[in-house]
């Protein structure tokens, strides 16, 4: 393995999510590592273990149907809100793919 390549959960989405145009990463209040495009957030990280996120409610009630995302931790009934845990290499890779649909949905209105 090359020491240039991240190893852990949080490095790893992290380099892939921060290369795409627009997208920057900050510590929040919370201890979470945010994404933005401009003043949007596309979702956040808790350390390697869980991301959470927002998309439109009906995006919400399919990628529950699907067993992609579960509820918020925080706010279980809100029907827009979700959260993913990460344990393994494919939780990583749907991470960056949920982030990629609320980046691909968001960057346009930006203004990034």
């Amino acid at each position: 393995m090359s020491t240039s390549t991240p190893t852990n959960a949080a490095a790893r989405i992290t380099a892939e999510v921060t290369s795409w145009p627009g997208v920057r990463a900050t510590d929040g209040s919370r201890g979470e590592l945010s994404f933005m495009v401009g003043k949007r957030e596309i979702g956040h990280l808790h350390g390697d273990r869980s991301a959470h996120f927002a998309f439109p409610r009906d995006v919400a009630a399919q990628l529950r149907d699907e067993g992609r995302i579960g509820p918020h931790p925080a706010f279980p009934e809100h029907p827009k809100l979700g959260a993913r845990r990460i344990g393994d290499d494919a939780d990583v890779a749907d991470v960056i793919a949920l982030l990629r649909s609320n980046y691909d949905r968001i960057a346009p209105t930006a203004g990034a």
